[in-house]
Protein backbone atom coordinates (compact mmCIF):
# COMPACT_ATOMS: atom_id res chain seq x y z
CA UNK A 1 0.00 0.00 0.00
CA UNK A 2 1.06 3.59 -0.64
CA UNK A 3 2.42 5.42 2.41
CA UNK A 4 0.96 8.92 2.72
CA UNK A 5 1.37 11.52 5.48
CA UNK A 6 -2.37 12.16 5.67
CA UNK A 7 -4.77 11.41 7.13
CA UNK A 8 -2.95 11.12 10.43
CA UNK A 9 -3.97 7.88 12.15
CA UNK A 10 -5.77 8.60 15.40
CA UNK A 11 -7.69 5.52 16.56
CA UNK A 12 -10.94 5.91 18.48
CA UNK A 13 -12.00 3.49 21.22
CA UNK A 14 -14.65 0.89 20.64
CA UNK A 15 -14.20 0.51 16.87
CA UNK A 16 -13.35 -2.66 14.92
CA UNK A 17 -9.74 -3.27 13.93
CA UNK A 18 -10.66 -4.16 10.36
CA UNK A 19 -13.57 -3.44 8.02
CA UNK A 20 -14.52 -5.35 4.89
CA UNK A 21 -15.67 -3.03 2.14
CA UNK A 22 -18.36 -4.51 -0.08
CA UNK A 23 -17.66 -2.63 -3.31
CA UNK A 24 -20.83 -2.03 -5.35
CA UNK A 25 -19.58 0.39 -7.99
CA UNK A 26 -19.62 -2.02 -10.92
CA UNK A 27 -23.23 -3.03 -10.28
CA UNK A 28 -25.12 -0.51 -8.16
CA UNK A 29 -22.83 2.29 -9.25
CA UNK A 30 -23.26 1.78 -12.97
CA UNK A 31 -26.82 0.48 -13.22
CA UNK A 32 -28.35 3.94 -13.37
CA UNK A 33 -26.00 5.28 -16.07
CA UNK A 34 -27.99 6.32 -19.14
CA UNK A 35 -25.18 5.72 -21.63
CA UNK A 36 -24.14 2.10 -22.01
CA UNK A 37 -20.69 1.44 -20.58
CA UNK A 38 -18.79 -0.99 -22.86
CA UNK A 39 -18.30 -4.46 -21.42
CA UNK A 40 -14.48 -4.33 -21.67
CA UNK A 41 -14.50 -1.07 -19.67
CA UNK A 42 -16.59 -2.72 -16.94
CA UNK A 43 -14.21 -5.68 -16.83
CA UNK A 44 -11.19 -3.39 -16.57
CA UNK A 45 -12.93 -1.36 -13.86
CA UNK A 46 -13.44 -4.50 -11.77
CA UNK A 47 -9.88 -5.63 -12.42
CA UNK A 48 -8.50 -2.27 -11.26
CA UNK A 49 -10.66 -2.37 -8.13
CA UNK A 50 -9.17 -5.76 -7.28
CA UNK A 51 -5.63 -4.50 -7.84
CA UNK A 52 -6.42 -1.60 -5.49
CA UNK A 53 -7.07 -4.15 -2.74
CA UNK A 54 -10.83 -4.57 -2.69
CA UNK A 55 -11.72 -8.20 -2.02
CA UNK A 56 -15.52 -8.13 -2.39
CA UNK A 57 -16.56 -6.58 -5.70
CA UNK A 58 -20.17 -6.90 -6.80
CA UNK A 59 -19.80 -7.61 -10.49
CA UNK A 60 -23.20 -7.44 -12.18
CA UNK A 61 -26.86 -8.42 -11.99
CA UNK A 62 -28.72 -11.23 -13.71
CA UNK A 63 -31.97 -9.34 -14.01
CA UNK A 64 -33.99 -9.20 -17.19
CA UNK A 65 -32.27 -6.76 -19.60
CA UNK A 66 -35.54 -4.87 -20.04
CA UNK A 67 -35.45 -3.71 -16.42
CA UNK A 68 -31.78 -2.73 -16.17
CA UNK A 69 -30.38 -2.30 -19.71
CA UNK A 70 -26.96 -1.24 -18.42
CA UNK A 71 -26.42 -4.74 -17.02
CA UNK A 72 -27.74 -6.65 -20.02
CA UNK A 73 -24.21 -7.89 -20.73
CA UNK A 74 -23.92 -10.07 -17.59
CA UNK A 75 -23.32 -13.26 -19.59
CA UNK A 76 -20.62 -11.52 -21.61
CA UNK A 77 -18.99 -9.74 -18.67
CA UNK A 78 -18.74 -12.44 -16.02
CA UNK A 79 -16.52 -14.82 -18.07
CA UNK A 80 -14.07 -11.94 -18.60
CA UNK A 81 -13.39 -11.80 -14.87
CA UNK A 82 -11.72 -15.18 -14.45
CA UNK A 83 -8.26 -13.66 -14.09
CA UNK A 84 -9.38 -11.55 -11.11
CA UNK A 85 -8.45 -14.49 -8.89
CA UNK A 86 -4.82 -13.90 -9.91
CA UNK A 87 -4.68 -10.62 -7.96
CA UNK A 88 -5.79 -12.08 -4.64
CA UNK A 89 -8.65 -13.74 -2.80
CA UNK A 90 -11.46 -11.79 -4.46
CA UNK A 91 -15.19 -12.55 -4.26
CA UNK A 92 -17.40 -11.43 -7.14
CA UNK A 93 -21.03 -11.47 -5.95
CA UNK A 94 -23.86 -11.05 -8.44
CA UNK A 95 -27.45 -9.97 -7.95
CA UNK A 96 -30.17 -12.48 -8.87
CA UNK A 97 -33.87 -11.57 -8.72
CA UNK A 98 -35.39 -15.04 -9.09
CA UNK A 99 -34.67 -18.66 -10.00
CA UNK A 100 -34.09 -17.81 -13.65
CA UNK A 101 -31.43 -15.32 -12.62
CA UNK A 102 -29.90 -17.94 -10.34
CA UNK A 103 -29.77 -20.42 -13.21
CA UNK A 104 -27.88 -17.91 -15.34
CA UNK A 105 -25.45 -17.06 -12.54
CA UNK A 106 -24.72 -20.67 -11.59
CA UNK A 107 -24.18 -21.62 -15.23
CA UNK A 108 -21.29 -19.14 -15.31
CA UNK A 109 -19.76 -20.37 -12.06
CA UNK A 110 -20.89 -17.64 -9.67
CA UNK A 111 -20.11 -18.57 -6.06
CA UNK A 112 -21.72 -15.61 -4.29
CA UNK A 113 -25.16 -14.16 -4.99
CA UNK A 114 -27.51 -11.56 -3.56
CA UNK A 115 -31.29 -11.22 -3.48
CA UNK A 116 -32.91 -7.80 -3.26
CA UNK A 117 -35.93 -7.23 -1.01
CA UNK A 118 -37.86 -4.25 0.31
CA UNK A 119 -38.99 -3.21 3.75
CA UNK A 120 -41.95 -1.32 2.25
CA UNK A 121 -44.90 -2.41 0.14
CA UNK A 122 -44.73 0.46 -2.35
CA UNK A 123 -41.11 -0.12 -3.28
CA UNK A 124 -41.68 -3.89 -3.44
CA UNK A 125 -44.50 -3.26 -5.92
CA UNK A 126 -42.45 -0.86 -8.03
CA UNK A 127 -39.19 -2.82 -7.93
CA UNK A 128 -40.40 -6.42 -7.87
CA UNK A 129 -44.05 -6.15 -8.92
CA UNK A 130 -44.96 -8.10 -5.78
CA UNK A 131 -45.94 -7.55 -2.18
CA UNK A 132 -43.25 -7.86 0.46
CA UNK A 133 -44.42 -11.34 1.44
CA UNK A 134 -44.73 -12.44 -2.20
CA UNK A 135 -41.15 -11.33 -2.81
CA UNK A 136 -39.96 -13.33 0.20
CA UNK A 137 -41.76 -16.36 -1.20
CA UNK A 138 -40.00 -15.79 -4.53
CA UNK A 139 -36.61 -15.65 -2.80
CA UNK A 140 -37.13 -18.82 -0.75
CA UNK A 141 -36.26 -21.35 -3.49
CA UNK A 142 -33.44 -19.12 -4.75
CA UNK A 143 -31.75 -19.07 -1.36
CA UNK A 144 -32.42 -22.77 -0.75
CA UNK A 145 -30.91 -23.80 -4.09
CA UNK A 146 -27.92 -21.51 -3.67
CA UNK A 147 -27.17 -22.89 -0.21
CA UNK A 148 -27.49 -26.43 -1.54
CA UNK A 149 -24.75 -25.50 -4.02
CA UNK A 150 -22.60 -24.01 -1.20
CA UNK A 151 -23.05 -20.55 -2.70
CA UNK A 152 -22.81 -17.55 -0.36
CA UNK A 153 -26.07 -15.58 -0.15
CA UNK A 154 -26.48 -11.92 0.77
CA UNK A 155 -29.89 -10.42 1.42
CA UNK A 156 -30.31 -6.77 0.48
CA UNK A 157 -33.10 -4.91 2.21
CA UNK A 158 -34.08 -1.54 0.71
CA UNK A 159 -35.95 1.38 2.30
CA UNK A 160 -34.81 0.54 5.82
CA UNK A 161 -34.84 4.15 7.01
CA UNK A 162 -37.35 5.94 4.83
CA UNK A 163 -39.42 5.54 1.67
CA UNK A 164 -40.19 8.32 -0.88
CA UNK A 165 -43.83 7.19 -1.11
CA UNK A 166 -44.55 5.95 2.42
CA UNK A 167 -42.33 8.30 4.42
CA UNK A 168 -40.86 7.10 7.71
CA UNK A 169 -40.53 3.33 7.97
CA UNK A 170 -41.16 1.89 11.46
CA UNK A 171 -38.19 0.02 12.90
CA UNK A 172 -40.40 -2.97 13.74
CA UNK A 173 -41.49 -3.21 10.11
CA UNK A 174 -37.87 -3.34 8.94
CA UNK A 175 -36.97 -5.92 11.57
CA UNK A 176 -39.82 -8.22 10.49
CA UNK A 177 -38.64 -8.34 6.88
CA UNK A 178 -34.95 -8.50 7.81
CA UNK A 179 -35.59 -11.43 10.13
CA UNK A 180 -37.61 -13.17 7.41
CA UNK A 181 -34.70 -12.80 4.94
CA UNK A 182 -32.25 -14.26 7.44
CA UNK A 183 -34.65 -17.07 8.27
CA UNK A 184 -34.63 -18.05 4.58
CA UNK A 185 -30.95 -18.89 5.03
CA UNK A 186 -29.10 -15.73 3.95
CA UNK A 187 -25.53 -15.58 5.21
CA UNK A 188 -25.55 -11.82 5.59
CA UNK A 189 -27.95 -8.89 5.52
CA UNK A 190 -27.30 -5.48 3.98
CA UNK A 191 -29.42 -2.66 5.39
CA UNK A 192 -30.14 -0.13 2.65
CA UNK A 193 -30.71 3.57 3.27
CA UNK A 194 -31.97 3.80 -0.30
CA UNK A 195 -32.89 7.49 -0.30
CA UNK A 196 -30.24 8.60 2.18
CA UNK A 197 -32.47 9.85 4.99
CA UNK A 198 -30.95 7.92 7.91
CA UNK A 199 -29.30 9.64 10.87
CA UNK A 200 -26.93 8.07 13.43
CA UNK A 201 -29.48 7.57 16.19
CA UNK A 202 -31.83 5.85 13.78
CA UNK A 203 -29.01 3.56 12.65
CA UNK A 204 -28.21 2.56 16.23
CA UNK A 205 -31.88 1.97 17.05
CA UNK A 206 -32.36 -0.34 14.06
CA UNK A 207 -29.19 -2.31 14.75
CA UNK A 208 -30.20 -2.73 18.40
CA UNK A 209 -33.69 -3.89 17.43
CA UNK A 210 -32.22 -6.44 15.00
CA UNK A 211 -29.94 -7.78 17.72
CA UNK A 212 -32.95 -8.05 20.02
CA UNK A 213 -34.61 -10.18 17.32
CA UNK A 214 -31.64 -12.55 17.14
CA UNK A 215 -30.01 -11.06 14.03
CA UNK A 216 -26.34 -10.87 15.07
CA UNK A 217 -24.24 -7.80 14.31
CA UNK A 218 -21.59 -9.91 12.58
CA UNK A 219 -24.16 -10.86 9.92
CA UNK A 220 -25.09 -7.24 9.15
CA UNK A 221 -23.67 -4.86 6.56
CA UNK A 222 -24.74 -1.27 6.00
CA UNK A 223 -25.45 0.47 2.69
CA UNK A 224 -25.80 4.24 2.93
CA UNK A 225 -26.60 6.82 0.27
CA UNK A 226 -25.30 10.34 0.78
CA UNK A 227 -28.36 12.38 -0.21
CA UNK A 228 -28.22 14.56 2.91
CA UNK A 229 -24.49 14.20 3.58
CA UNK A 230 -25.05 11.67 6.37
CA UNK A 231 -23.42 8.54 4.93
CA UNK A 232 -20.12 8.77 6.83
CA UNK A 233 -21.71 9.75 10.14
CA UNK A 234 -24.16 6.87 9.78
CA UNK A 235 -21.29 4.52 8.97
CA UNK A 236 -19.44 5.62 12.09
CA UNK A 237 -22.54 4.90 14.18
CA UNK A 238 -22.67 1.41 12.68
CA UNK A 239 -18.98 0.83 13.39
CA UNK A 240 -19.50 1.91 17.00
CA UNK A 241 -22.21 -0.75 17.20
CA UNK A 242 -19.75 -3.38 15.96
CA UNK A 243 -20.63 -3.62 12.26
CA UNK A 244 -17.59 -4.62 10.17
CA UNK A 245 -19.06 -4.77 6.64
CA UNK A 246 -19.74 -1.50 4.81
CA UNK A 247 -21.04 -1.13 1.26
CA UNK A 248 -19.55 1.63 -0.85
CA UNK A 249 -19.22 2.61 -4.50
CA UNK A 250 -15.95 3.69 -6.10
CA UNK A 251 -16.20 7.34 -7.02
CA UNK A 252 -19.55 7.69 -5.28
CA UNK A 253 -21.45 6.46 -8.31
CA UNK A 254 -24.96 5.13 -8.09
CA UNK A 255 -28.61 5.69 -7.49
CA UNK A 256 -31.70 3.60 -7.91
CA UNK A 257 -33.73 3.36 -11.13
CA UNK A 258 -36.91 2.76 -9.12
CA UNK A 259 -36.49 5.57 -6.56
CA UNK A 260 -35.65 8.86 -8.22
CA UNK A 261 -34.77 10.56 -4.92
CA UNK A 262 -31.94 8.08 -4.36
CA UNK A 263 -28.65 9.82 -5.07
CA UNK A 264 -25.14 8.42 -5.11
CA UNK A 265 -23.78 5.79 -2.79
CA UNK A 266 -21.20 6.46 -0.13
CA UNK A 267 -17.95 6.90 -2.06
CA UNK A 268 -15.43 4.16 -1.35
CA UNK A 269 -12.60 6.71 -1.31
CA UNK A 270 -14.36 8.85 1.29
CA UNK A 271 -14.93 5.76 3.41
CA UNK A 272 -11.30 4.61 3.11
CA UNK A 273 -10.04 8.09 4.05
CA UNK A 274 -12.09 8.01 7.25
CA UNK A 275 -11.12 4.43 8.10
CA UNK A 276 -7.44 5.13 7.43
CA UNK A 277 -7.61 8.09 9.81
CA UNK A 278 -9.19 5.88 12.47
CA UNK A 279 -6.43 3.30 12.06
CA UNK A 280 -8.92 0.69 10.80
CA UNK A 281 -7.47 -1.77 8.30
CA UNK A 282 -9.18 -2.24 4.93
CA UNK A 283 -6.39 -3.56 2.70
CA UNK A 284 -7.25 -0.86 0.15
CA UNK A 285 -4.63 1.35 -1.53
CA UNK A 286 -6.34 4.75 -1.62
CA UNK A 287 -4.09 6.12 -4.37
CA UNK A 288 -4.79 3.17 -6.65
CA UNK A 289 -8.50 3.39 -5.91
CA UNK A 290 -8.57 7.13 -6.61
CA UNK A 291 -6.75 6.57 -9.90
CA UNK A 292 -9.33 3.93 -10.82
CA UNK A 293 -12.27 6.23 -10.17
CA UNK A 294 -10.58 9.04 -12.09
CA UNK A 295 -10.02 6.66 -14.99
CA UNK A 296 -13.67 5.59 -14.99
CA UNK A 297 -14.86 9.20 -14.72
CA UNK A 298 -13.01 9.82 -17.97
CA UNK A 299 -15.03 7.08 -19.64
CA UNK A 300 -18.26 8.47 -18.19
CA UNK A 301 -17.42 11.98 -19.32
CA UNK A 302 -17.79 13.73 -15.98
CA UNK A 303 -15.81 14.18 -12.76
CA UNK A 304 -16.24 11.84 -9.83
CA UNK A 305 -18.65 13.09 -7.14
CA UNK A 306 -16.34 11.73 -4.42
CA UNK A 307 -14.86 14.53 -2.34
CA UNK A 308 -11.73 12.50 -1.68
CA UNK A 309 -11.19 11.76 -5.36
CA UNK A 310 -11.50 15.45 -6.13
CA UNK A 311 -9.14 16.43 -3.32
CA UNK A 312 -6.47 13.93 -4.35
CA UNK A 313 -6.73 14.55 -8.09
CA UNK A 314 -5.28 17.89 -9.19
CA UNK A 315 -7.41 19.65 -11.76
CA UNK A 316 -5.74 21.03 -14.89
CA UNK A 317 -6.48 24.58 -13.74
CA UNK A 318 -4.52 24.05 -10.52
CA UNK A 319 -1.21 23.29 -12.23
CA UNK A 320 1.35 26.13 -12.41
CA UNK A 321 1.56 25.88 -16.21
CA UNK A 322 -2.15 26.65 -16.52
CA UNK A 323 -1.87 30.06 -14.81
CA UNK A 324 -0.82 32.45 -17.52
CA UNK A 325 -0.61 36.20 -17.24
Amino acid sequence: MTTRPLPMKVPAPGLPARVRIHEVGARDGLQNEKETVPTPVKAEFIRRLAVAGLTTIEATSFVHPKWVPQLADAEELFPLLGDIADVGDVSLPVLVPNERGLDRALALGARSIAVFGSATETFAARNLNRTVDESLAMFAPVVARAKAESVHVRGYLSMCFGDPWEGAVPVAQVVRVAKALMDLGCDELSLGDTIGVATPGHVTALLTALNDSAVPTESIGVHFHDTYGQALSNTLAALQHGVTTVDASAGGLGGCPYAKSATGNLATEDLVWMLDGLGIETGVDLDALTATSTWLAGHLGRPSPSRTVRALTPSPSSSPASHKE
